[in-house]
């Protein structure tokens, strides 16, 4: 099963699902892993509370470029309210593989890129 989950990782960073800006996106926000040097900006634009595009740009690892692609096709069509409640477990269970602790910022850079758009939203 790992090795299905492997396959499913590089194919999302060989094949990033929604690597593009999105113009006139709502939120526009950049993560940044200063010791790897993983660095994504991630787009969203919303009708009302509903995400109805999400994309990110940038360069990173594997695990980074993956878990953007991943967490993007899960937003699309989710509310803001939703969004809140996803947590690092939920990126971790996307990947479907253990994450040590040295590449968890890899795994959650744009989770926590997500995180600080929302909460700058509601601001």
């Amino acid at each position: 099963m790992d090795n299905l989950y492997q396959e499913n990782i590089l194919d999302h960073y060989k094949n990033p699902r929604n690597k593009r800006e999105i113009s006139g996106a709502d939120i526009i926000e950049r993560g940044k892993n200063a010791s790897c040097g993983d660095d994504l900006t991630l787009y969203l634009k919303f009708d009302g509370e509903e995400v109805t595009d999400a994309g990110f740009i940038g360069d990173g690892c594997a695990i980074s470029t993956a878990a953007a692609s991943l967490l993007t096709e899960k937003i699309i069509g989710m509310k803001n309210h939703e969004i809140k409640l996803l947590t690092p477990g939920d990126i971790y269970d996307m990947l479907g593989v253990p994450i040590s602790a040295g590449r968890s910022r890899c795994a959650l850079l744009a989770y926590e890129a997500l995180e600080n758009g929302i909460d700058n939203l509601d601001k």
